[in-house]
């Protein structure tokens, strides 16, 4: 398509663009169940909307926003992960926070041959993180529980490594590393430990105050150092909402480059990106704000509940079955014939995968049991 010599009619462009929108999945839909994002919060899609003009790329023009992200989000989450001071910032998502910890570990190692080693389920983030560094990328295996083998990490371990990664809700089921363990490892060796809960760190801090048996992964554990956290899962941020939380400012400071030529004058950015919506950021704090601990709390019971009644009701299947007993609000089944299964439940709407080798059911926010119902319905006259 050439760009347009002159404009259109703004009611023809609103047109067009639902023309194009209509083949979309929303998560109104009633359809979605294999994302981790969600329809984000009325208040967060409220104030993104007002402050949608806000950079914090350049922070010399939006000081108030600079300082809520700073001094109040940040906080906020250092204090939901046990950490009494933290530093790092709101991003694009979960793999600029993993690029951001893996960039300052080896900055900090100052190593010739960089190594990192980390569980064969983690984020695909972390090969672009390898790839984008210059850092090799050391598999660990996985026990048969799908959590990482401590004892294989111990055995990588080299004067090369850099890092160590723990996975608190693995993408494919949402499983959490034994990260108490890995903590030990890392201060034994005196080297430091990212946990990727960009998915767990909305859920797990309450799922554990509701009683749910999960293991500690976060800034208790004094072997953790950084963590990944996203807002804009279980958080019903807008996207893009990511977060970074580092334990010592030293990992921000090696990140950290000078630009120059901003507002602020001589600005240091630890991003990635320079443009960065504040409107992103202001949204997290309006949510955390508003909801509070309790009702995200509230959230939490309501998706551990139904992964827990869909994980049951798979259990009725003829024909189905789990990969493993859910820890979190993410369930993973096999059936015979996956892929015929997959496609005619495609084909009946539903916004699911099965390229893994199964198919997996994230119980977000906008997923209902009478959703939930209705798949169940489909997949065994499908089976």
């Amino acid at each position: 398509m050439k760009f347009p010599r002159k404009g259109i009619p703004q009611e023809e462009v609103m047109r067009e663009l639902e023309k194009y929108t209509s083949k979309d999945l929303s998560f109104s839909s009633g359809k979605i169940l294999g994302s981790m994002c969600t329809l984000p919060h009325e208040l967060a899609r409220e104030v993104f909307c007002l402050y949608m003009d806000r950079n914090l790329g350049d922070p010399g023009l939006h000081p108030g926003t600079k300082k809520i992200e700073e001094e109040e989000v940040i906080e906020m989450l250092s204090d939901l992960l046990h950490l009494e001071r933290g530093y790092g910032h709101v991003v694009s998502g979960g793999t600029e926070a993993n690029i951001l910890a893996v960039r300052a570990f080896r900055n900090l190692a100052d190593v010739e041959n960089p190594e990192l080693i980390l569980p064969r389920s983690a984020h695909f983030s972390f090969i672009k993180a390898g790839e984008m560094l210059g850092v090799k990328l050391v598999w660990a295996d996985l026990n048969p529980d799908y959590t990482v083998d401590v004892k294989d990490v111990e055995a990588k371990i080299s004067e090369n490594t850099i890092g160590i990664v723990g996975i608190a809700g693995t993408t494919g089921l949402g499983v959490v590393d034994d990260i108490p363990a890995l903590s030990d490892l890392a201060r034994e060796y005196g080297i430091p430990l990212h946990v990727d809960a960009a998915f767990g760190g909305f859920v797990i801090p309450f799922a554990k105050e509701l009683g749910y048996d999960l293991p500690d992964f976060d800034f208790k554990l004094k072997g953790v150092q950084s963590i990944t956290i996203d807002p804009h899962k279980m958080g019903m941020a807008p996207i893009p909402a990511g977060g970074i939380v580092f334990r010592r400012k030293k990992y921000l400071r090696a990140i950290s480059v000078l630009a120059p030529y901003l507002a602020g004058g001589r600005i240091l950015q630890a991003t990635i990106t320079g443009t960065r919506p504040g409107a992103s950021v202001l949204a997290v704090w309006a949510l955390i704000k508003h909801l509070g601990f309790e009702g995200y709390m509230k959230i939490v019971d309501r998706a551990m509940r139904l992964s827990r009644l869909f994980a049951e009701e798979i259990k009725k299947t003829p024909g189905a079955w789990l990969v493993r007993e859910p820890m979190l609000n993410i369930v993973s089944f096999k059936t015979r014939n996956l892929r015929r299964v997959e496609k005619e439940l495609k084909s009946r709407g539903w916004g699911i995968s099965a390229h893994r080798g199964y198919i997996r059911i994230v119980f977000m926010p906008h997923v209902t049991e009478a959703m939930t119902r209705e798949f169940l319905k489909d997949l065994r006259e499908v089976i």
